[in-house]
């Protein structure tokens, strides 16, 4: 039987991932009807700092009465020089799934390939996939289904980009990237994605009577070198009131948060009613909860 692994959307089913969804929400609600995961282990292999992904995992792993071990390059072997899959082979003989949060996506690929158990992408340069199931959950708490939406993203083509346009392809909404040149999402992913996923010329446009705007800091960790750079670039790609004033009446803003207010998004929107972002920050630990609980199964 084939390992199953959460690296990208795309490693899942559409169906697979609606139902994943669709129990977050349950869960939320019902967090009894949890299965249970005593003696289950959850190993969390962290290169880059987190807030919500660490708590979001740790807590949904103790409601399901398992445990979760946290190492970061400090705690492992491979901060003095381990190889990837040296690592991956010795933990996942202890544990029963690994979430790993990591820079190159390739080190992500190269743990999953030598592990005994279901790997988790927490965060890669590439993809954040988990950040997704969140949204998508919210949205539909909020607004039904995503089916047929129209999204915007503003800001750099980052993973978080690159995880909206796996996830427009297999929820089958419709999204409209506006970045400068020289941020956009990968190419390939674009031209593979053209009939959900489109790059405009600027942000209002992209905005123009969407449902949702998105978008993320402009320096994500391993950039912050280039944070000046970065924030002149970008300086025109910020959410204001006057872009959602252009979305839909009953457009939703979200963030995956840490927010940088006055740069990506100013105060007035990511503390306005149209934000959801507490929500979608709150979502992360019953989303991952209900995909711990997939993998597990």
């Amino acid at each position: 039987m084939t390992m199953q692994h959460f690296l990208t959307l795309k490693d899942l089913s559409q169906r697979e991932l609606e139902t994943i969804v669709k129990r977050a929400i349950k869960l939320k609600q019902e967090p009894q009807q949890a299965m249970r995961a005593e003696l289950k282990t959850l190993g969390l292999v962290f290169s880059k700092a987190s807030t919500r992904t660490r708590v979001a995992f740790e807590v949904a792993m103790n409601q399901l009465g398992g445990s979760a071990v946290f190492l970061t390059d400090n705690d492992a072997q491979t901060g003095r020089g381990e190889p990837v899959a040296d690592t991956a082979r010795v933990i996942s003989s202890m544990v029963d799934l690994v979430a790993v949060r990591t820079h190159a996506h390739s080190q992500l690929e190269e743990f999953a390939s030598h592990s005994r158990v279901p790997v988790i992408n927490a965060l890669s340069d590439d993809f954040h996939p988990c950040q997704l199931l969140a949204d998508v959950q919210t949205f539909m708490e909020v607004r039904g289904s995503i089916r047929d939406a129209r999204v915007a993203w503003i800001g750099d083509g980052n993973n978080m980009c690159q995880s909206y346009i796996n996830a427009a392809a297999a929820f089958g909404f419709s999204l409209s990237i506006a970045c400068p040149l020289g941020y956009e999402p990968n190419s390939q992913l674009l031209k593979e994605n053209s009939h959900c996923a489109r790059l405009v010329d600027n942000p209002a446009h992209a905005a123009r009577d969407a449902d949702l705007v998105v978008t993320d800091v402009w320096a994500s960790m391993g950039s912050e070198a280039e944070a000046l750079q970065r924030k002149q670039h970008l300086g025109g790609f910020q959410v204001t009131q006057d872009l959602m004033a252009g979305a839909a009446a009953d457009a939703l803003f979200m963030h995956c948060l840490p927010a940088h207010r006055g740069e990506e998004v100013t105060a007035d929107v990511i503390d306005s009613t149209a934000s959801v972002v507490w929500q979608e920050a709150e979502n992360r630990m019953h989303s991952q909860k209900a995909l711990i609980e997939f993998l597990l199964s």
